[in-house]
């Protein structure tokens, strides 16, 4: 069974950085099936995609987050990381790593790391 297990957030001031990480394992885990992205839900918002990254490293971003953060990923260590620099108030969420696997519509959810951008 696979398991992805975010950590790396916590409280930020506005216009700093953080960087979060998603550790995937499991049984027969074959990293490079999946593509492994980033969501957040804030209160009050429905949860929206943040970032992704496929096997072969195409990227795909929210508006919202164009040119302030970064989606990277370590098949040596079968993780995932969301860079945030420049961070906003309206950045602050609940966020949370998933890991999917398109040819068997697998999808896998962490419990998610959380993020506050206050001051």
């Amino acid at each position: 069974q696979v398991q992805v297990v975010e950590s790396g957030g916590g409280l930020v001031q506005p216009g700093g950085s953080l960087r979060l990480s998603c550790a995937a394992s499991g049984s027969s885990f074959t990293f490079n099936r999946y593509i492994m992205g980033w969501y957040r839900h804030a209160p009050g918002k429905e949860r929206e995609l943040v970032a992704s990254i496929t096997s072969g490293g195409i990227t795909n971003y929210a508006d919202s987050v164009k040119g302030r953060f970064t989606i990277s990923r370590d098949g040596a260590k079968n993780t995932v990381y969301l860079q945030m620099n420049s961070l906003k108030p309206e950045d602050t969420a609940r966020y949370y790593c998933n890991a999917r696997w398109v040819a068997v519509r697998l999808d896998v959810w962490g419990q998610g790391t959380l993020v506050t951008v206050s001051s």
